[in-house]
């Protein structure tokens, strides 16, 4: 019973040292971003950085982070920029862009984001990877405007029925925990009632929701969420190649792997063993990201 109590013991605070280093980090990366370069949208001053040679592939974060804590503390974008033009933006609402407080700057708005940053910086065709909500942003892309895409990743992320009957009332209840000033966990589990997070992503979540990210803007951002659904038939039209990949933990792989046998040109891989906050990290992630990127280059 002793010696039981002891690796309980030493279990947990092993998880507690682990989640303490992951805050420190995330901390000093919300206070020391890479310096990028500023655009206005349709009266939203966002932020952006760009990095490397070669094709452009533009880089959409998920809810409540920012561009490094995604991109560059998982080691992605440095990986991506030894071969690509990697542009990182961080979404409205998020990190150093402006965080507009009603729910119509948001929705079709983080589309549109997309484009007009290509416009500025005069990209014809990018590649666009997004993860977790920038794969929802990166996905309804495809169905509005795939003229504009060599491809799109779908990373920690994929299709969700819009018709499913709890999802609006589970986003409002989050919106309504985060406007009592409580931290939320993952908005995911609002697609349904078994789908459990991981403890690391619970506890991120509520960290970022709770002490780091605009509350009231997430509470706008999360009223609009409703306008990146995608039909089963815009879905079927996608002619864009399509990259999946999802950690086996991850709450959101049922969703990834509802678009197999529904997008024409989809790869779907899952990283096994990996939650939704650890499988960027792993290794196997990258390099099928970075393949799917180079079968998918412009032709000359």
């Amino acid at each position: 019973m002793r010696k039981s109590r002891k690796i309980a013991l030493g279990v947990v605070f092993a998880l507690v040292a682990v989640l303490s280093v992951v805050a420190a980090t995330a901390a000093y990366m919300l206070l020391h971003r890479v310096e990028g370069s500023y655009f206005v949208s349709d009266g939203i001053r966002l932020h952006y950085t760009e990095e490397g040679e070669g094709p452009p592939v533009i880089l959409l974060h998920g809810f409540a982070v920012n561009a490094d804590l995604n991109w560059r503390l998982s080691g992605i974008s440095p990986r991506l920029a030894k071969e690509f033009h990697v542009v990182a933006l961080d979404l409205r609402g998020h990190g150093l862009s402006d965080k507009p407080r009603t729910a119509a700057a948001y929705g079709m708005q983080l589309v549109e984001d997309v484009l007009r940053l290509m416009d500025l910086l005069d990209i014809e065709r990018a590649h666009v990877v997004g993860y977790s909500l920038g794969g929802f942003v990166a996905l309804k892309l495809a169905t509005t405007h795939p003229e504009r895409l060599l491809s799109v990743a779908v990373l920690g992320a994929g299709w969700e029925n819009p018709e499913a009957s709890h999802f609006l009332g589970e986003l409002d209840r989050f919106a309504a925990a985060l406007q009592s000033g409580k931290a939320v966990g993952p908005i995911a589990q609002a697609f349904g009632e078994d789908r459990r997070p991981s403890l690391v992503h619970r506890t991120w979540v509520k960290l970022m929701t709770g002490y780091l990210a605009d509350k009231d803007a997430m509470v706008a951002l999360i009223g609009s969420l409703t306008e990146l659904a995608v039909s089963e038939a815009h879905l079927r039209s996608i002619q864009v190649p399509i990259c999946g990949i999802v950690g086996g933990e991850d709450i959101l792989r049922p969703g990834a792997e509802a678009m197999v046998g529904r997008v024409p040109k989809y790869d779907l891989t899952v990283i096994a063993g990996a939650d939704h906050v650890r499988a960027p990290t792993r290794p196997e992630f990258q390099e099928t990201l970075v393949a799917f990127l180079r079968r998918n280059k412009p032709q000359k």
